[in-house]
């Protein structure tokens, strides 16, 4: 059985190989955030919460989730390395090829 740190590890280097970063979020002040806050070129960012096969979302979690649809940003949840790279499938599709970055 996969241990959710391991899954976490394994979506941060997947991340990490299309030129984004996965930033670890924790928010004392708010608690249920996303696990991670995956951003990618192109201004692409994801709010991913991370569980083992076996877990489960708490009330807050939940509650963060539905927050974060109605305020229009994208969400995710992945339970394993396989979800981790089904979602990457999709993932890539919406990228854009050639990103930008702005000058700064």
């Amino acid at each position: 059985m996969e241990l959710e740190k391991d899954i976490e590890r394994y979506l941060a280097a997947r991340i990490a190989a299309l030129g984004g970063n996965a930033y670890k979020w924790v928010s004392p002040a708010h608690l249920g955030v996303a696990d991670r806050i995956v951003v990618l070129p192109g201004g692409v960012v994801w709010f991913v919460e991370v569980k083992a096969a076996k877990g489960r979302l708490s009330p807050l979690q939940k509650l963060f989730a539905a927050d974060m649809a109605r305020l229009g940003q994208q969400y995710a949840c992945v339970w394993s390395k396989e979800d981790v790279d089904k979602w990457m499938l999709d993932l890539q599709s919406i990228l854009p090829t050639h990103p930008t970055a702005p000058k700064i």
